[in-house]
């Protein structure tokens, strides 16, 4: 329980109607949440706008509103708090609601288009093998050191994002590391969090659907940055051509990393095998379990924070060398008969390019590479075609199948997929929508010496089907084609 007025600190208030001396109990930003003693944060959204359920709320018991814009009618006994961003305020408010939990703690967020959920997993299992105490906000998972919490989204809300911030201060956390994905940044999901470090990994065209065109979703990603104090740190990829964009005009210290360019982080690939990579990071050898070029600037990018944070580089590099890779990225699948059988989470061209670029740097003599991918539904329609072209320009057999398709018809998808196509690519394709018989047929027509690749979904244990969550597991599927083929 806190006072209006105090958790109102930090916050830019307009105007404020009512009494700020009355206690809050409890936050909310939908109004279906909103109990006795509760401040309700009316939020304007691309689907629903809060201002629209604010009476709602107080009906429910809210004694407090903060609003962008003053209801025509107040509410007697209710006070109400005009601000100029509700987003923003609800950071705000929910940090002092929560005692700034991120202040007492080493907070790094991680953006990209690919590889934040990579980073961000290696650091949490970095820092817990060198037994420091560490949080996660991944898409994967969230921990509080080794409590799992599901994750619903890639960033929380910025509700949930201090309520998880409190409980992993509670327990002893000092560092966290999270990602944050272009729409929590532009949504200010973290705002009132205290940063420690921002990494930048790469940008491609990913989520166009959203930001409406790619310097949206740029500039998005450059609000991470642009947020930062002076004495945090942000780093950035060097070798990507938008990397030092990100840091322009930011007042942190700021470092960079690379495999082919000069940097503060320096490394290169030495070798890139099924069995892992060795590398040369800053004048040491590493030897890691985890497979790709991709990889090698993953692990890059997490020595560079740990060298940030202080930590002693021979522990570090000790560590990393034991890190098994996250779930569902570039994970192999038994499959028998000499036959290669890989999952991965790829779901942009860039991430599918660059895997299957590493498969292909593997391939030899007689061996077929087998693609079976899809796309999501309700989601970016121009990166459909680019998806069918990049698998079939490193693929001999290709199979256009469902990921998750939502609200949309799998069909119109792999038709929107299609479109992508060469005649001569197109004769490399097979249309099959069912997406447990695309493994099927892939496992089945695999030879000796083949390796077949399941991308898109990783990691992920359901397939979304008209609003409806199905159980399916690539990695089962996978290994049950095999089975029984």
């Amino acid at each position: 329980m806190k006072l209006l007025k105090e958790i109102l600190y930090g916050t830019r208030i307009k105007e404020i109607q009512g009494n700020t001396h009355v206690a809050i109990e409890d936050l909310a930003f939908d109004s279906r949440k909103a109990r006795a003693f509760s401040l309700f944060v009316a939020i304007p959204g691309t689907q629903v706008d809060g201002f629209l359920y604010i009476s709602k709320a107080i009906e429910n018991g809210a004694i407090a509103v903060v609003c962008e814009q003053m209801p025509g009618q107040l509410t007697d006994g209710v006070s109400y708090v005009l601000v100029h961003d509700a987003a923003k305020a609800l950071g705000q408010i929910a940090s002092q609601f929560y005692d700034e939990p991120s202040a007492n703690m080493k907070v790094i967020a991680v953006t990209g288009t690919n590889g934040k959920t990579t980073t961000v997993s290696l650091l949490h299992r970095l820092f817990r093998s060198m037994d420091r105490k560490a949080g996660m906000l991944s898409t994967v998972e969230n921990r509080i050191v080794d409590e799992v919490v599901p994750a619903t989204h890639t960033t929380p809300d910025a509700l949930q994002m201090q309520q998880m911030f409190r409980r992993m201060a509670d327990a002893g956390c000092k560092y966290v590391f999270i990602e944050a994905s272009s729409h929590s940044i532009h949504q200010h999901r973290l705002a009132g969090t205290k940063l420690a470090g921002a990494v930048f990994t790469n940008i491609t065209h990913e989520h166009l659907d959203y930001h409406g065109d790619f310097n949206g979703y740029i500039k998005a990603k450059k609000g991470l940055f642009d947020a930062l104090d002076s004495d945090a740190f942000a780093l950035y990829n060097q070798d990507d051509a938008h990397g030092a964009d990100m840091v322009h005009d930011c007042k942190a210290k700021i470092h960079d990393y690379a495999l082919t360019s000069m940097a503060d982080f320096r490394g290169k690939i030495v070798e890139n095998q099924l069995g892992g990579l060795h590398l040369h990071i800053n004048g040491h050898d590493l030897y890691s379990k985890l497979i790709g070029g991709f990889n090698a600037y993953n692990l890059l990018a997490v020595f560079a924070v740990a060298m940030e944070l202080e930590m002693e580089e021979l522990e570090v590099l000790t560590h990393l060398s034991l890190l098994n890779p996250p779930p569902g990225r570039f994970e192999q699948v038994q499959a028998g008969g000499e036959i290669t059988a890989v999952v991965d989470y790829a779901h942009t061209p860039d991430a599918l390019d660059n895997v299957l670029k590493t498969i292909d740097s593997f391939r030899a003599g007689e061996t077929q590479v087998i693609t079976v991918v899809g796309c999501g539904g309700n989601r970016d329609k121009t990166k459909r075609p680019v998806m069918a072209k990049v698998a079939a320009q490193w693929s001999d057999r290709v199979f256009l199948t469902s990921d998750n398709p939502r609200n949309e018809d799998p069909d119109a998808i792999i038709a929107d997929m299609r479109s992508g196509l060469d005649p001569i690519d197109a004769k490399k394709c097979i249309a099959i929508a069912d997406r447990r018989e695309a493994i099927r047929m892939a496992a089945q027509i695999a030879q000796s010496g083949d390796i077949v690749l399941v991308a898109g979904k990783g990691h992920e244990t359901y397939q979304e089907i008209k609003g409806i969550r199905h159980d399916f597991d690539d990695r089962d599927e996978l290994f049950n084609a095999f089975k029984t083929a």
